[in-house]
């Protein structure tokens, strides 16, 4: 399922607070794009998240995050950029997927951002932090990253770096200084961190050595007149050298992507262009044009047609892909997704059920396929929606789409409390939270109490009255 999502994120940004200035400092691969990212919201997709979990799972291993449950998020925007806010949240820009040649280029960008994660940098920089006494230098810090996002970015970005560097030259340069000097230091560490996991798991750091030449190049323009000393992160000559000194003395430095890990980035990457790129066809068609007849290729043109010409257009191609491998439950889980997307509720069902049967550690899938029983109005399917939903909870804890739908299907059998207890839960990860209590509170009354739903409606009402609590402070 292929879902952009913009629900809940203020409410997410809201919670991270200050952690959020911090990242946009401290853990960003390519400074000055982690606000616009946030502003254009998240990506879901069963397809892409598989994915980047099987490149970073090994990463994690080597840099025993492995119990830390780290996720990984897709960031909406199109600009190459990876961080970090915390050690349990990983975010990755589609630039970063789709800008990426082969799956060890971007495999080297999350073994990176995994350095910052076990190095503990962002706790460290907020140390650091808290050890300036004037509130005022948040927003110096606040200056020093337009201008370092101006510089990297260049063009439009320039306007931006003239405005930070007018408040970063307001005073108290030395502390400021001395402060993104630890931050270098610290990004060389997470190069050197990055190598290390890439080594230990005998993969390649050319990649991440490719991905640094490509922003050493593009930057080279900018960065005459820029004074190093003011820089987050090293020099890009600088990391160059270092990182090429590490990554020649890899003995795996050689090793290349096996070819069906090569061919899945290729699809994600096909995928990812065609839905970012839904209003801009024509672009879409001069990377992937007829004459390109690779799956991949296929692949976007087939989402492309949904967009262009409706979904009875794009079926022919999935169904010619599904015909090819009948065993990727991807594209029976695209083809339900636009019949329910194009108001066929019931021609989606079957090809969610087989997504389902194909990939049934999909979440996401069960999901849609939930959503699709319930839309076919076909009252005798509701138990089996819940049972999909209900599975699909236990993995997707936040699902707002899911506790919607959970709280229809509970509606429509006549359990009312159940109902609720889904609507405060669909509230509350929407960041709704005087929707979330008073539904809550609704509930709470007909369940036992100790009973695991009477639990869950205390936790929503608690949780409410202690953000509120916080918020007003």
């Amino acid at each position: 399922m292929f879902d952009p999502l913009l629900t809940g994120l203020r409410r997410n940004v809201r919670r991270v607070g200050r952690a959020a200035i911090v990242a946009a400092l401290t853990s960003t691969l390519i400074l000055g794009q982690t606000a616009s990212s946030y502003a254009l919201g998240l990506i879901r997709d069963a397809e892409i998240e598989e994915l980047l979990n099987d490149y970073a799972r090994p990463i994690f291993r080597a840099a025993n995050l492995s119990t830390q449950n780290v996720n990984i998020h897709i960031v909406s925007s199109k600009a190459f950029n990876a961080f970090v806010i915390d050690g349990q949240n990983m975010f990755i820009n589609v630039g970063a997927i789709t800008e990426s040649k082969t799956p060890n280029q971007l495999i080297g960008v999350i073994a990176h951002e995994a350095g910052h994660i076990a190095g503990g940098h962002l706790a460290r920089i907020k140390i650091q932090m808290s050890r300036m006494e004037s509130a005022a230098l948040i927003v110096n810090l606040l200056g020093i990253g337009a201008m370092v996002g101006g510089a990297v970015g260049g063009g439009a970005g320039n306007d931006v770096g003239e405005a930070g560097a007018a408040i970063l030259y307001g005073g108290q340069n030395i502390i400021q200084r001395t402060l993104l000097s630890y931050r270098r230091a610290e990004e060389s560490a997470a190069d050197q961190a990055a190598v290390d996991y890439l080594n230990r798991t005998q993969q390649s750091a050319r990649g991440m050595l490719e991905t640094f030449r490509f922003f050493a190049d593009q930057s080279l323009a900018s960065i005459a007149s820029i004074d190093p000393y003011i820089q987050s992160h090293p020099m890009p000559q600088e990391r160059i050298s270092q990182l090429q000194d590490l990554a020649l003395r890899s003995p795996h430095y050689d090793r290349k992507d096996s070819p069906q890990l090569q061919f899945r980035h290729d699809m994600a990457s096909a995928k990812l262009d065609a839905f970012m790129n839904k209003t801009n066809p024509r672009y879409v068609m001069r990377l992937y044009p007829e004459s390109d007849q690779t799956l991949p290729a296929r692949y976007a043109r087939a989402i492309t047609l949904n967009f262009t010409s409706g979904v009875k257009a794009s079926i022919p191609a999935l169904d010619a892909l599904i015909e090819e491998n009948p065993d990727n439950p991807y594209f029976h889980e695209l083809k339900g997704q636009f019949l329910l997307e194009g108001g066929n509720a019931k021609a989606a069902v079957a090809p969610l059920r087989k997504a389902v049967s194909l990939s049934p550690n999909s979440g996401l899938m069960r999901v849609m396929l939930g959503q699709a029983l319930i839309s076919t109005n076909d009252d005798s399917v509701l138990k089996e929606a819940v049972g999909h939903l209900r599975k699909a909870l236990l993995k997707e804890k936040q699902s707002v789409i899911g506790f919607r739908n959970l709280s229809i299907a509970y509606g429509r059998m006549d359990k009312i409390p159940e109902a609720q207890l889904a609507a405060a839960q669909a509230a509350f990860f929407e960041g709704n939270a005087d929707f979330a209590k008073v539904h809550a509170q609704r509930s709470i009354q007909a369940f036992p109490e100790g009973s695991p739903n009477w639990v869950k409606a205390n936790d929503i009402i608690r949780d409410v009255e202690t953000y509120k609590s916080l918020a007003s402070k």
